[in-house]
């Protein structure tokens, strides 16, 4: 039986070459107990599960990535993130059904993929955006690495209704710091014996016998696994800064209508609640106080 919530890093020993394994199994139902989706959307949000848990294990950062595919298809919008301590969450937005098809189809010819890395601490954002192509995620993934002049990176990625996996294939730099070339021997290789990979063996083998089976002409070193969890940064202070952001009349308005405001994170379902009490002091502070300085008589 494979490992559980995990995640690799594994070395091609004597080649420029260094690769990621995740198989994400409580962590990916955690999501799926909260928000069920159709087989398509769950199979290509499970994709983007594996993936920003891949990529983001490359990285260094305290932050977040998180990875966003928008456009006017039926399934048009999907994210998931990942943070610095490998927690994960993700939601995706559909509408009528979804075509078990190409990119094109499922997330429409606009469909665009956004890549953020939040290093958090009031640090400056970097963002990535390219035209979402390609017949499957892992592709356009590929696509996606090939145009930001980063690392030489491959993805292979599956997804079903209990788990959800991936393997990821990066060029390290030289002793001169220079990236591996796309060309070079050994990292076409290493892709060519990737591309025999199968949904069915990411998401059945452990991490040892599906390199081993991969790489077996190779010297493989698998380091130490790390944990993945499913977990969700909401919290009620978060809630109320939004609520005073958007003021106390609409806050007020709601109230009238509705006797309480109910806000529910659409990533956890996690709810909530202020009656007129809690929005009273949550304004209390921004209402202009009355003089009660002192007066001579």
């Amino acid at each position: 039986m494979t490992e559980r919530d995990t995640l690799h890093r594994f070395l091609l020993e004597r080649t420029p070459v260094r690769g990621e394994w995740v198989h994400l199994d409580d962590t990916w139902r955690a999501l799926l107990e909260r928000h069920p989706y159709p087989p398509v959307v769950r199979d290509r949000l499970g994709e983007a599960y594996a993936a920003v848990a891949l990529i983001a294990a490359t990285l260094k950062f305290d932050g977040s990535l998180i990875l966003q595919i928008t456009g006017s298809g039926p399934l048009h919008m999907l994210v998931v993130q990942a943070t610095g301590s490998r927690a994960l969450r993700g939601l995706a937005r559909y509408r009528g059904e979804v075509p078990d098809g190409d990119l094109t189809e499922i997330f429409g010819p606009d469909a665009r993929l956004v890549l953020t890395l939040d290093p958090g601490a009031g640090r400056e954002r970097y963002q990535g955006v390219v035209a979402l192509e390609g017949q499957s995620l892992a592709a356009a993934l590929d696509t996606y690495f090939e145009r930001s002049e980063q690392l030489p990176t491959r993805l292979w990625l599956a997804s079903g209704p209990s788990s959800a996996a991936g393997l990821l294939l990066q060029g390290v730099p030289g002793a001169d710091g220079a990236p591996t070339p796309p060309d070079a021997e050994d990292w076409i290789r290493a892709t060519l014996l990737g591309d025999t990979v199968s949904a069915g063996e990411l998401l059945a083998l452990p991490a040892e016998q599906l390199l081993r089976r991969l790489f077996h002409e190779e010297r493989v070193r698998l380091l130490e696994g790390h944990a993945m969890r499913f977990a969700c940064n909401c919290s009620r202070d978060k809630v109320e800064a939004m609520l005073k952001g958007l003021g106390a009349d609409e806050v007020r308005a709601t109230l009238a209508q509705e006797g309480e405001v109910l806000v529910t994170c659409e990533f956890c379902n996690a709810s909530y609640r202020l009656d007129a009490i809690d929005a009273e002091a949550l304004f209390a502070a921004d209402d202009p106080q009355p003089d009660v300085g002192s007066t001579r008589h």
